[in-house]
Formats: C-alpha cells, structure tokens, sequence
C-alpha cells in the first residue's frame, strides 16, 4: 500500500478523471480534477478526494456517416479499479433513508505517496431499486436524479469522511457547486455538536459563518445554464423540510442555487483564469472573488516522446514542472524528432479510423471541445471557397476535430452533422475528420500530435480551457481568441497566435463573421507562412510554447497557489 498521510483537506468534485478506461468523468471538469489529484500525489499534499462511482459513467458516442451522435452506455469493470470499504452511512432524501458505502481508488505520485479518492455508491440491497440507481450514470436523469446525486455527494460526502475517521480535515474544498450542499452537512453538524438558543435560523446563519474559514469554491463557468438551481418544489421533498428551512434561512427560499450557497459559506472564493474571476465577480458582486488560473499534469499530457525528450534534458520535471522553462536550451532538432513522432501517432490512427489520407508534411489543425454552440467549431469553416483558396496559394491544410455533444443538447448534435457535412464539401481540398468518443487517450493522441492548436469560444464564455495548455506542454503552439488561459499564455508570434483581438464590439458583441475573418487573416498571414517557409522559427515557437507555457499551466504551480491562498496550508 503507497505511503499517504492523514489528509487535512477534503477535494469534492462531481466527476473525475482518473483513468481513460474508468468513466467517472465526462470532460474538462473531470480531468482538471484528476490532474488536481495528480499534482497533489507528486507534491506529497495531505488530500482526500469525495466524488460519485457512476456505474455507468457518461457515455460512448457514436456517429453515422451524417454526423449523428447516438449515446451508448459505458460498461467497465469496478474492482479491477477500486476497493470496496467497509463504513456504511446514510442519507435522508424524499423522507427515505439511503445507505452510502464508498470506493477507494488511489493516485499515486511520482514517489510512493498516494492520495486516497473516495467513490460514492448508493448501489446497496437495503436500498430501493431506484435508490440503487441514484449514482448509476453522470449527469444521467432529470433534475431531480441531479439533486439527489449532488446530495449524496455533499451531505453523504461529509458523513463518510466522519466515518473513515477523518478527524484532521482543516479544509472543504467544492470543485464547482454540485459540491455545494457539503455546507449544509457542516451546518447540521455544528448545530448538533453545540446549544443554540433562539430563532434555528439565527443560529443556521450563525453556524454558517463559523465554517465559512474551512470552505473553499471554485467556479467554473460563467455560463448561466452551468450553476445548478432547483425550484422549491423540487428541493423542498427532496431534502425535507428542516434542510429547506435552514437554506431559506441562508438565502434560497425563492431557489436553490448552488453557486450562491457556496458562495454564502465559503472563506475563499476563486475563478479558475484572470479573466474568469473577473467576469464571475460581475456575475456575483457581493461576493469577493480570487481566480487561480487552471494548469494541466505534465507527466499525464505529454506524450511518450516528450517523456524521452524531458528525461534526456530536463531531469527534475516529473517531481517539478517547474522545470519545464530549461527547454528554452533544448536543441530544434530533438523538439522537431519528439513532434514528429507524435504526429505520426496522430495520423496513424486518424487514417486507420477514417481513411482520410492525412499527410506527415501537411500542417494539421486540431480542434477539441465539448460539442456546443458557445465554443463555435464550425468558425473555421465560414468561408470555405477563402479555405479552398488558401489550401491552394499558401499551403495545403488539413484538420482533425472531436468533441461529445450532450445527450439533452440538440444544438450540440446538429453542430457536429453540420461539421460532418463540411468535411463533404471540402473533400479533395482540405481534409477534414471528425473522430468519434472524445476522451482521455484521444485528448492526449490529438493535443500532442497535431501542429497548432485551435480554440475559438464566443469571449467571455470560455472560463479557462485547459486543451491549449495540453498542447502546450507538448511544444503545439495555440491560434486561439484571447478568453480565458490564453489571455494570460499567448505571446504574439512566440507561443502562438491570437484570433480577432483588435476587434470592437458591435451592439454588445463581435459578430462570428468578424471573427472568422480574423482567423481567416492570422492562419494565412502568420501561421502558415511561419510554418511552410521558416521551419526554424517554428520550432523556435514550439520551445518557446514549453518553456514559458508548459513550464506555467500546470498542476503544480496551480495546486501551490490552492495550498498557499485558499487552503492557506504552509507546512505539511
């Protein structure tokens, strides 16, 4: 069994990302948290993490040759990942009482130390067949089945960590507010550890206050649709009238809003990029909020041929990756021979699954994202005969894409037939792929061997976007809008390139035209140039790209900032 010590804060995330073959995560939330984990097992940190099983996870997608997008359920075997424990604690929802065991899963870090993850299963025999059901799939249901799972992880979070004698957790941690009701947990167990005189509600609020220094949110989107709210007459039954009461008393009595009750309990509060904690202070102006900008976990992101080229220069990485900034001195012909490499990987599985016909030589484009309207795939396709032209006169392109739709996003699914039909038109001019079931190990295939990285979010949606930064621990440069991460990474012409940044707006926004007309100029003016006729400066970006952004979005430097600002741990 690794070495772990008994954890002084408690990570709760609704989904993670452990492994590819494990579907306990359905995106980028899910794998930041794993890289999160990850980080905090090399740095040796006393963390425990809480979060559901989901039996079925999310889903695999599959796509017809029109681009439609069916959802097929995951089957994995658990035991071959996790431990079953033995504490059993229970939960009272809908007036019933559900029994909770929990799963260990353990990260190790690049030494012998392990941090413990604990998964929530409400798949026992004294519960009901529906209950047994409650965290069978993520995100899986309607919004009821959602405010049950995000009860189970919350109250059912604190009480299993009670159970496994966890007496030493100093800090809460809510990744984004399916977390959120953990405070409630806090506040039930004050006011039954202490007497209280007078009005409940006087000494909820009084309690709130008193764990307020122990909780810490993150926020993650500042999209309106991804903070959970729930109406009374659904989060009402569901928790039972006490629990309502105490949350009217804290400010939800016209709706349970998840981001606001982390918010009212929290002693810390961040964004998750400069310009996110901004717009989410916007968003919540009684509310002071911090940001930490995201980072991504060198030793899962870069690619087996960077792991040979960071052992042969850069001997410290794996435990500091940090010292990614000494690629600056690495020689242009090792980064070429490492990309190289990996493009190959790239391409051999993109013409063995499609038959598209990509070319070693031909600068490959990557794009990556959940399938929604905010992110814009479809932007670079608004002018296909301008595409076709520069295909022709500057240099030939082509163009791998992948991303899951939700399964409730109809917009989502119509996005990806419309790429699908794109492809068709450009066939024989720029090739254009769409690959099916986005996940971990094609995330890691596509940011490491494709030529730049392209990310182009309606601003200012994108909260962080951690893909760019995958791409660049693996020396790919970023074309990208300047929102989130890549306001603070893109150094024009030396880590990459940004899309539309001289653009006014126009009635409240910039036009997608107007943007694709920016991403039209930049590809044929300054990328492709860049990469057909001087090689060397090319690599000389991709270096750059390791070195001052690989060496800065990671983990590392990201869970540093957490121990130091939020969790204000210094010694451990």
């Amino acid at each position: 069994m690794p070495h772990s010590s008994e954890p002084r804060v408690a990570y709760f995330t609704m989904e993670i990302g452990l492994e590819a073959s494990m579907p306990t995560y359905s995106g980028g939330l899910g794998v930041l948290a794993g890289d999160t984990v990850r980080a905090a097992a090399d740095l040796e940190f006393p963390l425990a993490v809480v979060t559901l099983l989901h039996h079925r996870g999310y889903f695999h997608q599959r796509l017809d040759e029109a681009g439609t997008q069916t959802e097929v359920p995951v089957r994995w075997k658990m035991d071959r990942y996790v431990k079953a424990l033995e504490p059993r604690v229970t939960v009272e929802m809908e007036g019933r009482t559900v029994a909770v065991r929990a799963w260990l899963y353990q990260v190790e870090g690049v030494t012998d130390y392990a941090v413990p993850v604990y998964l929530l299963d409400t798949d026992l025999p004294e519960n009901s067949p529906a209950d047994r059901r409650i965290t069978d799939q993520l995100y899986g249901g309607d919004k009821r089945m959602r405010l049950l799972q995000e009860t189970v992880l919350g109250i059912g979070g604190v009480r299993m960590l009670r159970a496994l004698d966890h007496a030493t957790i100093e800090r809460f941690h809510m990744n984004e507010g399916h977390a959120a009701l953990i405070t409630l947990g806090l506040i039930e167990e004050k006011l039954a550890g202490a007497r209280w005189t007078g009005e409940r509600a006087d000494a909820v609020g009084a309690a709130a206050d008193s764990i307020r220094e122990n909780c810490v949110f993150t926020t993650h989107t500042p999209v309106p649709a991804g903070h959970d709210a729930f109406p009374p007459d659904l989060a009402g039954p569901v928790l039972g009238k006490q629990r309502w009461a105490d949350l009217c008393a804290l400010g939800q009595a016209e709706t349970l809003n998840m981001t606001r009750l982390a918010l009212r309990c929290s002693g810390y509060v961040n964004g998750v990029a400069w310009m996110h904690g901004q717009v989410t202070q916007r968003m919540f102006p009684d509310a002071a909020v911090s940001a930490i900008t995201n980072g991504v976990h060198v030793g899962t992101w870069a690619a087996p041929a960077f792991h040979k080229l960071f052992d042969r220069h850069l001997s410290t990485w794996r435990r500091d990756s940090m010292a990614l900034r000494y690629a600056i001195a690495v020689p242009r012909e090792d980064i070429r021979v490492a990309h190289q490499e990996s493009k190959r990987h790239l391409l051999t599985y993109v013409n063995k699954r499609t038959g598209g016909g990509f070319e070693m030589n031909t600068l490959t484009l990557g794009f990556a994202r959940r399938a929604t309207a905010y992110k814009r795939p479809a932007l670079m396709f608004q002018d296909l005969e301008r595409l076709k032209a520069m295909a022709r006169y500057v240099g030939p392109l082509q163009i791998v894409m992948a991303g899951k739709a939700h399964p409730h996003d109809d917009e989502g699914k119509a996005i990806i037939r419309q790429l699908f039909e794109t492809a068709k038109a450009l066939k024989g001019k720029v090739p254009v792929v769409y690959l099916e079931d986005y996940d971990m190990t094609l995330g890691k295939l596509l940011t490491s061997g494709v030529d730049v990285w392209v990310n182009l979010p309606r601003p200012p949606l994108e909260a962080s976007g951690t893909s760019g930064m995958k791409a660049a621990v693996n020396g790919v440069p970023s074309l990208s809008v300047k929102d989130g991460w890549w306001l603070e990474g893109c150094i024009e012409g030396e880590t990459g390139w940004a899309v539309g940044e001289l653009l006014k707006e126009e009635n409240g926004g910039v036009p997608d035209v107007r943007y694709a007309a920016a991403f039209y100029d930049k590809l044929s003016k300054a990328v492709m140039p860049c990469y057909y006729k001087d090689p060397d400066r090319f690599t000389d970006i991709m270096r750059k790209t390791i070195a001052l952004n690989g060496s800065h979005f990671n983990t590392h430097r990201m869970f540093l900032q957490y121990v130091q600002d939020a969790y204000r741990i210094m010694h451990w």
